[in-house]
């Protein structure tokens, strides 16, 4: 019987120079479109998730928005969006990170996350780590406290787990494209 990692590693594409020359794209688009994969992929974080005492599932933009709103209402609790800076109405909180081709900037609003709120941080991909450590700033600044990061993918040559669990985040992910 195949594990759950295998599965969804036969869904992931990989798409050669994209965004620039050099980057090995992993597009989760066809996991999403096939129901068995995306269940799988969803149930996985849920049992894993669901003993544990979670207030709010924060998503990442904009791949970990899909993920993390579906396993927030698995959950049975709220969902907040991180979102690129521009992007949200209301006050915010923000963040600028490195990607492995520039710079962005990550917003919160501001009454996303209550002071002891128990959060669990999803988003698609783990590569340099920028993005889920500057979600991990914004959550900590409003008081949050992180049970753990979540990710389909990790990327562990360009650093970002490692980097995300010398600043102590705990980590979890589906699969590990390493040496790849």
């Amino acid at each position: 019987m195949q594990s759950a990692a295998d599965i969804l590693r036969q869904r992931i594409r990989t798409v050669a120079d994209w965004p620039q020359a050099g980057v090995q794209f992993r597009d989760i688009t066809p996991v999403l479109q096939d129901p068995v994969s995306f269940r799988l992929m969803v149930q996985t974080l849920v049992v894993r998730y669901m003993p544990q005492h979670i207030d709010v599932v924060a998503g990442i933009d904009a791949r970990g928005f899909i993920l993390g709103a579906v396993v927030a209402h698995e959950l049975n609790v709220g969902f907040v969006p991180v979102r690129k800076k521009g992007k949200l109405p209301f006050t915010t909180v923000s963040e600028e990170y490195e990607l492995e081709y520039g710079s962005a900037t990550v917003e919160l609003h501001t009454d996303a996350v209550k002071p002891g709120d128990r959060v669990l941080l999803i988003d698609d991909l783990i590569a340099t780590g920028g993005t889920m450590m500057a979600a991990k700033k914004l959550i900590e600044r409003l008081g949050g406290a992180i049970v753990e990061g979540a990710a389909i993918v990790d990327l562990p040559e360009l650093g970002g787990s490692a980097l995300l669990r010398a600043a102590g985040l705990e980590l979890f992910t589906l699969v590990d494209y390493a040496g790849h």
